[in-house]
């Protein structure tokens, strides 16, 4: 097993504070009382020729929310789901046709909230099978990996700027080739990557 898997399981064992797409904007006024929806998102590790590959999507165009980001599979909790994890597990067979069977579950880090309002926990887990990516063509237009070794790597991460709603938003980017992977999934990325760095 991977060093980076085996320090992956410690990190996931040790409590770590929850992150918000306005962390480094700490200027940002929140609304108390405001009303956070539950969802989750898969972090699937995959043996790759060149150890573990991170899968990621690129979401559909037609997308109301974070058209065309680089995302992580993922979204709102159903009623019908048992816990965030089968959540995590539903929307990754629905988005990318990965057998929820095929995962082993790792663990969870705390949860992320989004400019969206919704509080998203990243279940972290590794593919323990082959399976052939099927993209939902409703929701994601390309289905890809990545380096888990390039997205867990401090140096690779970079601080960028945009107008948001007449305010300067800062926010973390961890790109990858033709991919610009920031926002929330970056957020969620660097929060992997500071445990790692405690392990």
């Amino acid at each position: 097993m991977s060093d980076l898997i085996t320090r992956t399981r410690h990190a996931l064992a040790r409590a770590c504070p929850p992150s918000s797409d306005f962390d480094l904007n700490p200027d940002t006024e929140l609304a108390p009382g405001r009303k956070l929806r539950p969802a989750a998102v898969l972090a699937p590790i995959i043996a790759g020729d060149d150890g573990f590959d991170l899968i990621l999507t690129k979401r559909s165009s037609a997308l109301k929310h974070h058209p065309g980001q680089i995302a992580f599979p993922g979204g709102k909790q159903d009623e019908s789901d048992a816990d965030l994890i089968a959540t995590a597990l539903r929307e990754a067979h629905e988005e990318i046709g990965l057998p929820r069977d095929s995962v082993e579950i790792l663990g969870t880090f705390a949860p992320h909230e989004t400019v969206t309002s919704f509080t998203v926990t990243p279940v972290i887990g590794l593919i323990n099978s082959p399976f052939d990516a099927i993209p939902e063509p409703g929701e994601v237009a390309e289905v890809f990996r990545v380096p888990l070794a390039h997205v867990l790597n401090p140096s690779q991460f970079t601080v960028e700027s945009r107008r948001w709603r007449g305010k300067r938003r800062a926010y973390y980017t961890v790109p990858y080739g033709p991919y610009y992977i920031w926002g929330a999934t970056a957020r969620i990325l660097r929060t992997w990557t500071d445990q790692l760095s405690h392990t």
